[in-house]
């Protein structure tokens, strides 16, 4: 066992070791994330020990450790390239029982700055809540249990979904951890603006349920010592015991599977790819077949390209994932300002400018694959329907959920007699940035690299920054007329009753302004299909 270890132990520091000598960029970007890190560590540890003697330092402490765990437990989910060894298939050739890889891979799990942070932050949470010799005593085992129970409870979630995210869907999971990140954000500063004006004895509730949680039980168990309740740190300390127990049992389960039975995932595909190639997607199921024939007994280009376009939010990662942000984050703003009590009705328009930006860089997520698109124009009127088309399938998905957006941000605030012209500013914003976005991917094509995490090829930055920014800035010139008019309604005397007039206003000035755009772009497109190619098969 112990040479297994230490050869898992020389291996982790290798691949540790070797990453960093690929380039002089990834060891800049290492030590800089590092340096961070290990700051916000410091500033955690020395927080939570200015925090000891406060009446609510437990509650605050567990909550924090069990946050703690919930970001280990998802952590492979969404980062599963960020730690090599995390993959036990690698090693499925080599004459290994479970047991001692098991004991192997947790030994070389707590190498690392992830650890090192857990530490530090489990540290000040024990020293927080203890108080007497006995406390200290205990704190050592609560610190050492509550470590590995988070790193058990990484490994275990990794191997149990291994298959998983090594596959397509597995990397797409990937992708979307940036949501997840600003959402996670958005619900943290919403906790700490209530908390701050309510007080902390609101997480008292959940401290109760939590310290009876592993790993927060073993802080709990710190802080039962200090209050003298041995018996109830006992139990709790045997709680987080046999967490870490069945942790390393299902961890040995698991790794047993993956190493022994084989991998049926591919067959079944090869299976299920006729059924496959018959079915379509949830969202192409709202248009007729593309299989439609127009007036002149040919296939309807429109309900193909937006056929197209649907399936590449639903299939392709990059487009999924800024799809789901800008879904997210509009709904988000509005909705938690309004939660706040410090929202605006107008906030509602973030939703139909986040979905709006989907327009730009049309062609970017084509790739490579732009020329089988290029092939097939060969007039303005053919760019002018593959434009509108791929309009069309934007407005399938963003008409309702403007709509959602502001009828819900609206009956959260109560203000319904304004819920016409926010609509109407909505749908005029997004046929602006409808007419922007078409000109701008003519004009401004950059490419999105399918690898990784950059949306922009090296070199593209700054035509992707003056597509985007100058299309918005464009955007919301071109609303100028109907901002003027709800500026007019709200300043004006008898303007409330011809507020309603807004709503018509906005989704003509919408519908005007985006045919125009489309028009314009259109020749733009027709003769810059060369150009538009070179750009968007950098990536």
């Amino acid at each position: 066992m112990s040479a297994v270890t230490g050869t898992l132990v020389r291996l982790k520091l290798s691949l540790l070791r070797n990453g960093l000598r690929q380039s002089a960029g990834r060891r800049a970007a290492y030590i800089a994330s590092t340096v961070v890190t290990l700051l916000f560590a410091a500033l955690q540890l020395l927080g939570l020990i200015l925090l000891r003697g406060n009446a609510h330092a437990d509650a605050v402490v567990l909550l924090l450790v069990a946050v703690l765990a919930l970001g280990w437990a998802v952590m492979p989910l969404f980062f599963p390239g960020g730690d090599e060894t995390l993959d036990p298939t690698r090693l499925v050739m080599l004459p290994l029982r479970p047991r001692p890889l098991v004991r192997a891979l947790l030994t070389a799990s707590l190498i690392g700055i992830g650890p090192l942070f857990t530490v530090c932050l489990v540290a000040g949470s024990v020293i927080a809540v203890a108080h007497g010799a006995a406390a200290y005593a205990v704190a050592v085992v609560a610190v050492a249990l509550a470590l590995l129970v988070c790193v058990a409870l990484a490994r275990a979630v990794a191997a149990a979904n291994i298959r998983l995210l090594t596959s397509r869907k597995g990397r797409d999971l990937a992708v979307l951890s940036g949501l997840v990140v600003a959402v996670g954000a958005q619900v943290v500063n919403f906790g700490a603006q209530r908390l701050g004006s309510a007080g902390l004895g609101q997480l008292d509730p959940a401290a109760d349920v939590l310290r009876w949680v592993p790993p927060a039980s073993a802080i709990g168990a710190v802080d039962a010592v200090s209050e003298g309740s041995y018996g109830t740190a006992a139990a709790q300390l045997a709680l987080t015991g046999l967490a870490l127990v069945a942790l390393l049992a299902m961890w040995a389960r698991h790794l047993t599977r993956l190493m022994t039975s084989p991998d049926g995932s591919t067959l079944q595909a090869a299976g299920n790819s006729s059924v496959r190639e018959r079915s379509s997607t949830g969202l192409s199921r709202l248009l007729p077949s593309s299989r439609a024939e127009g007036l002149a007994g040919t296939p309807s280009r429109t309900v193909t390209a937006m056929e197209r376009s649907l399936r590449y939010v639903w299939r392709d990662p990059k487009t999924k994932t800024a799809w789901v942000t800008s879904l997210a984050i509009g709904l988000i703003v509005p909705v938690f300002n309004a939660l706040q009590g410090t929202g605006s009705i107008y906030f509602a328009c973030f939703a139909a400018g986040m979905l709006g930006i989907q327009m730009y860089n049309q062609f970017g997520q084509d790739t490579s694959a732009f020329w089988m698109v290029a092939m097939t124009i060969s007039s303005t009127r053919d760019a002018y329907v593959e434009l509108r088309a791929r309009a069309l399938a934007l407005l399938v998905i963003t008409l309702p959920y403007t709509a959602l957006v502001t009828v819900l941000t609206t009956a959260m605030l109560g203000d319904w007699t304004k819920l016409p012209e926010v609509l109407g500013l909505s749908f005029a914003l997004l046929g602006a940035m409808l007419a922007t976005g078409a000109w701008t991917s003519a004009r401004f094509p950059y490419s999105i690299p399918q690898e990784g995490y950059k949306n922009v090829a090296p070199g593209q930055a700054g035509l992707a920054w003056i597509s985007i920014l100058g299309g918005m800035v464009a955007a919301a010139l071109l609303c100028a007329p109907v901002i003027a008019t709800a500026v007019w309604v709200n300043t004006s005397a008898d303007g409330d009753a011809w507020s309603w007039t807004l709503l018509p206003l906005g989704a003509a000035y919408g519908a005007a302004i985006s045919y125009l755009g489309l028009r314009l772009a259109a020749p733009r497109t027709a003769e810059r299909l060369p150009e538009i190619l070179a750009a968007v098969s950098k990536g």
